[in-house]
């Protein structure tokens, strides 16, 4: 297996991307740790992986909270007895509107909700990672050159985390920590049943594919999980494009 032995945390594990990694993760062989801000949605998806011969524990903690994430760190890491794996896959709470209607707070809301959680998380898990000169870093939402209208800070707030990769990459590199972001062009699995629109959106998502059809949530789950295990060693400092040909590079 892939992952054998290996320790994960997955932040926004009770989101449907999320909770694809942590049902990835367990079947490759890691010990899979859910975090999120809802017990019932966490137990639920351990539990789900565990009758499949996984293993899990939910952790309750807010990515957002700086003390609460350093906390549930420390608290894997004091009974796992390290982390390999961390990745953040919580939504970036974006308004989508045209730039020129949007209030400032709603622009900002994605922006600052997606560098604060990853710089946290990020920060968390290498104060662990560095000591023993091996981890992954891993965040889900990368971005690409284009972009359409009316999407707010949304797309603003990815490219942003592009950038914070690159810084993290960088500096935790020397100590032998990979950090690597996904882009998906967009799941259309990820979008809640009965969300307005719902349809149009998907039909839309795949006719901008090359290949007629988009990335799946189990697609998402077994690159995330490739790109975390050793096999994928060389990989850093760089995002994993999984657009079905979406976001041309």
């Amino acid at each position: 297996m892939l992952l054998e032995n290996k320790i994960a945390v997955v932040y926004g594990a009770g989101g449907a991307i999320g909770g694809a990694a942590a049902r990835a993760f367990a079947e490759e062989g890691a010990r899979v740790f859910v975090a999120g801000r809802t017990r019932a949605t966490l137990d639920a998806l351990a539990g789900t992986i565990r009758s499949g011969g996984g293993l899990a524990q939910p952790v309750v903690v807010d990515a957002l909270d700086e003390r609460a994430v350093a906390d549930c760190v420390d608290g894997i890491v004091a009974q796992a007895g390290r982390i390999d794996i961390s990745f953040n896959a919580i939504a970036a709470a974006d308004v989508q509107e045209p730039l020129q209607k949007i209030s400032v707070e709603d622009f900002l809301q994605p922006v600052t909700t997606v560098l604060r959680s990853q710089f946290l998380t990020t920060r968390a898990a290498a104060r662990h990672m560095v000591p023993r000169g091996t981890g992954v870093i891993l965040a889900f939402g990368g971005g690409g050159p284009q972009t359409l209208p009316g999407l707010g800070g949304f797309k603003v707030a990815l490219d942003a985390l592009e950038g914070l990769r690159r810084q993290w990459a960088c500096e935790l590199g020397p100590h032998g920590v990979r950090v690597v972001t996904l882009k998906s062009g967009g799941v259309p699995q990820a979008i809640p049943e009965g969300f307005p629109g719902g349809d149009e959106i998907t039909a839309a998502l795949e006719e901008a594919t090359l290949l007629g059809r988009t990335a799946e949530l189990r697609d998402v789950g077994q690159v995330a999980a490739f790109v975390a295990s050793d096999r994928a060693r060389t990989l850093t400092s760089t995002d994993v494009n999984i657009s079905c040909g979406a976001i041309v590079d």
